[in-house]
Parts: structure tokens; C-alpha cells; sequence
């Protein structure tokens, strides 16, 4: 193996490392939490190239950047949370408090139909609306990990949820100029129940 080599092989036996020490099996549920995270920001990432709209793309890469601070939350064991406290961010109420703030501008900025949304009115929304699914399943593993004891940060669950909240009303805001039918449902609306 060359120095510098990103290919480590110590998860070769199907066993990998958590920040700040301990290992554990690939089959983890912390490394599922996690793992669903980064497949989060790559989403993210694919979704803010897609996008056309500037403000749109600016707060992907913001909520990409908080992702990093969520991953690490979620590859840290419990005991070695104090250790992650010491030398980075973590998630708190006030980030939590901002995608409430963003997700209230977006509410206010787009009326939405009152029948389903389909996902696919535009490359750009359906890429974010991808990334959502995914934060949401980032969101179930970690309320598991909350469950057991081992997510100590409850506010990490709180972030996420309301972030796919965000994500839901950014793909909206995405296709604000398309007409309603290319992103709504024709078939069980609010008017025909």
C-alpha cells in the first residue's frame, strides 16, 4: 500500500472505525445512521447541481455543511461524546431554529396545490425530493440509535426531521414558476374528499 492511499483496508473484515475510537460491524446501526447521512450529502450534492435557482442551490450546500455535523454525531459512541464536544460543532436548537426561519420564508413564498405533490416537475426538484427520502431514512436510524441510548444529542433527530421539512418546501420553491399540473396529483386532492 502506497502512503496516502485511501484505500486503509482495516475494513476488509467487515469491521470499521467510529470518531474518536472503538470499532464496530459494518452492520452497525450506527453505521447504518451514518451511512445514510453521507448518502444524504451526496444527494444533496446531486440535487444542488441540478438546480437552477441560485438561492436554492446556496441553502443545499448550507444544509450539505450541517450534514457533516450530523454524521458526526452519529459516528461518535455515546461515551465519546464529550470528545466531539471539545473539538467541533454539534447539532443544537439554534440550527434547528434556522430551518424553522428558512422553512417559514419558503411556506410564505409558494402556495402549494391542494392535491398531492409528485415528485419530477423539474430535474432540480426531484433530485432535492431524493435527498429527502434519504434524510428522512438518516432520520429513523437515528431516533434507533436515540431509542437504545446510544444517540445522547435528542436534538439531532429534531434537526433532521425538520430539515426534510425544509428540503420538502425547497423543491417547491425549486419549481414555483411551473404550473401546478406538473407537479400535483390529478387524482385524490382536498377538494375531492
Amino acid at each position: 500500500m502506497q502512503s496516502g492511499s485511501i484505500a486503509t483496508r482495516t475494513g476488509d473484515s467487515g469491521d470499521t472505525g467510529l470518531l474518536y475510537g472503538g470499532r464496530v460491524r459494518k452492520t452497525d446501526a450506527r453505521v447504518d445512521a451514518y451511512g445514510a447521512g453521507d448518502e444524504a450529502v451526496s444527494a444533496l450534492g446531486l440535487a444542488r447541481a441540478l438546480c437552477k435557482d441560485e438561492r436554492v442551490k446556496s441553502d443545499i450546500f448550507d444544509m450539505q455543511q450541517e450534514m457533516f455535523t450530523v454524521n458526526a454525531e452519529l459516528a461518535t459512541a455515546g461515551d465519546s461524546r464529550h470528545l466531539l464536544v471539545k473539538h467541533f460543532p454539534t447539532i443544537t436548537a439554534e440550527k434547528t431554529a434556522r430551518l424553522d426561519s428558512l422553512l417559514a420564508e419558503l411556506e410564505a413564498a409558494v402556495e402549494l396545490p391542494r392535491s398531492f405533490i409528485i415528485p419530477g416537475g423539474s430535474t432540480g426538484s426531484a433530485a432535492i425530493d431524493v435527498a429527502r427520502t434519504i434524510i428522512r431514512r438518516t432520520e429513523r436510524a437515528a431516533v434507533a440509535l436515540l431509542d437504545s441510548g446510544e444517540l445522547k444529542n435528542a436534538e439531532v433527530t429534531r434537526y433532521l426531521n425538520r430539515m426534510s421539512d425544509t428540503l420538502f418546501m425547497l423543491a417547491r420553491y425549486e419549481d414555483r414558476d411551473l404550473p401546478v399540473e406538473a407537479y400535483s396529483s390529478r387524482g385524490v386532492s382536498e377538494d375531492s374528499k
